[in-house]
């Protein structure tokens, strides 16, 4: 579960990035906001992923 976890978080990286983008050339903050909200998600997917990996560690 582990790598489907950071695959749909690095996905949802990327549209945040695309949506930021969209919202700069466009002119809109909220789209540009919400691109940013989803960027911070993806990384606290990540982190939790990396602190899972970690955890399996010390117990092996």
């Amino acid at each position: 579960m582990s790598a489907e976890d950071r695959i749909k978080a690095t996905a949802k990286n990327i549209e945040g990035k695309v949506q930021e983008a969209i919202g700069e050339l466009t002119g809109n903050p909220e789209d540009k906001a919400e691109g940013k909200v989803k960027q911070a998600e993806a990384q606290v997917i990540h982190t939790a992923e990396n602190i899972k990996d970690e955890l399996k560690k010390s117990f092996e």
